[in-house]
Order: structure tokens, then sequence, then C-alpha cells
């Protein structure tokens, strides 16, 4: 296993844990991706694409973003055109994902593109830089906000926030079904090292949550339960005034998430393009995450004033949105072979499963104040194959 120099948080946790006693995983994962300055999404350093840990939709291929360009452009026809617009991108991570989707905009739609504005909403305070640069062709059209803002509810936006592999990155309570009834993984310290002791629950809203979305979990079963993920919903749609929220992630509904099939949950760490299940290692250096359940989106969203509108398969939603018309487009471009080539493999990935990332990844669709009927997702695409 490669060295990592992991000192600097490590040794933060070391102490509080052994001042304050053991901690839930929740707040263990919380300090490893977003301890300031040293988390691992608010410290410096690429994460995403080759020369990161992972890759996510938008770096495979730009089509992506042009078609989510393509359904917003539907959302602000289906809003009855306001005068201003805002596309919030939340974890906005290098602004490659928001600039294919301008791009696209001021290419499809130049009026929606006179009135929109871009907003970035980042953890880690360095990547504002980038993203400048990645969008510097449209950077009369774009703004910032912190995450706090957006899960404070005080944006009052109107038009689309989108994320993209946002919530799986949100913290996690670890919990097992015992012979004693459901308990939490706490995160302690022996002999200087990590380590995992069962507690009772430190928050009844663990075993709430579970109540509320029918999950009854087997003898011996370990879970993820998500609380953050319904608090940053409830946040996001405060500040959504009237609009779209749109999120793409891998994940299932919460029967299937909670299955028999998956005895031992979702948790996986992400280092330099390898899968590892130890999160107790490369401490604020390596990815933590596990699947979202979308059953616990759509609920806690209709009970925020958010309506479902559309949930599937991401191939399903690309297709939906174009992605043959952009394939054909492509290939009768004047390109080299190889790129040609290139380009066929990485729409691939997009679109197939087993490998790829088209039945993995989903994608929900949510409204507030507005009617949905026109949008794209909504077409019946296979009618014309």
């Amino acid at each position: 296993m490669e060295t990592v120099d992991d000192s600097a948080l490590r040794t933060i946790l070391l102490e509080r844990i052994n001042a304050k006693g053991a901690i839930p995983f929740a707040d263990f994962m919380q300090s490893c991706l977003y301890e300031p300055g040293l988390g691992y999404y608010t410290s410096a350093g690429r994460k995403v694409g080759a020369a990161g840990d992972f890759y996510t939709s938008s770096n495979v291929h730009r089509v992506f973003g042009r078609l989510i360009g393509k359904e917003i452009a539907t959302m602000w026809h289906a809003m009855g055109e306001p005068a201003s617009f805002q596309i919030v991108e939340a974890g906005a991570g290098n602004g490659r994902l928001s600039a294919d989707i301008m791009d696209a905009i001021a290419e499809l739609e130049p009026a929606l593109y006179a009135t929109v504005t871009c907003r970035l909403i980042e953890a880690e305070p360095s990547l504002a830089a980038t993203q400048q640069a990645m969008l510097a062709a449209h950077a009369d059209r774009l703004a910032w906000s912190s995450p706090d803002e957006l899960a404070a509810g005080t944006l009052a936006i109107t038009g689309c926030i989108l994320t993209n592999e946002l919530v799986d990155a949100l913290p996690v309570h670890l919990v097992e079904m015992t012979a004693a009834g459901l308990q939490e993984v706490m995160v302690t310290v022996a002999d200087g090292e990590f380590c995992e002791q069962l507690a009772p629950l430190t928050n009844p809203e663990i075993a709430s949550y579970l109540q509320r979305h029918n999950v009854t979990l087997a003898a011996g079963q370990k879970a993820e339960i998500r609380l953050a993920a319904d608090q940053w919903l409830r946040g996001v749609a405060k500040s959504l005034a009237r609009g779209f929220v749109v999120t793409i992630d891998y994940g299932y509904l919460a029967d299937e998430l909670y299955g028999r099939m998956r005895m031992n949950g979702t948790l996986l760490c992400y280092y330099n393009h390898q899968v590892a299940e130890n999160p107790y290692i490369r401490v604020g250096r390596q990815d933590i995450t596990a699947h979202v359940d979308f059953t616990a989106l759509m609920q806690t969203g209709a009970e925020a004033g958010l309506e479902k509108v559309w949930y599937g398969e991401q191939y399903r939603f690309l297709m939906a949105t174009g992605m043959m018309e952009e394939i054909m487009a492509l290939e009768t471009r004047p390109v080299p072979e190889e790129e040609r080539l290139k380009d066929r493999l990485a729409l691939k990935k997009l679109l197939l499963p087993d490998g790829g990332m088209g039945d993995t990844f989903k994608a929900l669709v949510q409204g507030k104040g507005v009617d949905a009927a026109g949008l794209l997702c909504l077409r019946n695409w296979t009618a014309a194959l």
C-alpha cells in the first residue's frame, strides 16, 4: 500500500477522540472530507480525472453537460422564460460541468444566455480561481456562493439547482442490526490507531429515518443512514424560490439500497482510481462515499415543497434529452478516426451498464412552483428507436 502523509488530520482526530471519547462515524467522515484546510474536499489537489482519484460523468465527455444545458433551457421555457434565471451547481469542483452547460446555452439558447447567472458552490476555496479560468468565456455571467449559504436557505434562487456526485459525499451514520437491536458504529482509539465499537444510537432520527422509509434491517446487516442529505435538501428547497432541482448520483431506491443483498452496506473509499474499504487509512487524502437513498430524497423533498418530476437511470435521462442527436452530430464531424473512436468510447461509458455509468448513476428531477410538462426527460424517446 502506498504511504501517504496524513499526519496532520490524523493527529487532530486522535487528540479529539482521546479528549472527548468515541465519536459517531458520521463525525469522523465529516472531518475526513470537510475539515477546514485538511479534509479531502477542502484541501488543494486534483480529485477528479486521470490525475485524481475517480471520474465523474462530466469528465467523460462534454456531451453530458451539453444535454443538461438543453434540459435547463427547456426548464426556462417551461417557467415562462423569467427575466432573471440562475443555474446553481453545488459541488462545482473545477467548473468543467458548468462550463459545458454554459457553452451549450450560449450556442443553443441565446435569449436565455442573455439573462442567466451561473452560480458556483464549492467547499474547496482554492478552486475558485480554477473555475474562473475554466469559465473565462462566460466571466460576466458568473457568481459564487458558499455551501453554508445554500444549506441555510438564504439564496432565493429562480432557476435550476444542480448536483453531480455531491450527495454521495455527504457524511453517513453507520449502523448494524444486532441481537440487542439497532446499534451505531462509533470511532474510538486503541494503541494509537482508529478502531470501531458499537454503541446505542447517538441520534433518535437514525431510527426514525428507517421507519419513515419502511426499512427493516436483517440480523447482522450493516447500513448507512445519511441524515445530512435530508438536512441539505431542506436547505436547497428553502433556497429555491421557484424552479428545479436536478440530482445526479449513484444510488438506489430504499428497498434496493437496504435489501438483503447488501448486508455490508455500500461504504467505499477511492484513492488513485483504486477502490478500498478501509476509511481509517489515508485520513483526509482519500474519498469516502456511500450510495444515495433516492427514496429519502424524494420523500424529504416532498415534505419541503419539492415535487418529484422524473427519476430514472442516467442513460434514460441522456437519451430523452437528445443523446442520439449528439452522437449523430459527432459522427459527421471532419475529424481523424482516432478522435471519433475516442468519442464513441466515452459516450458508451456514459450510457452502458456493467462497467459503464448508464444504470449505476440515477437522475432525480424535482420542481417547485412550476409546470414541468414540457421537459425533455419526460419524452418517450424509445418510440423513435
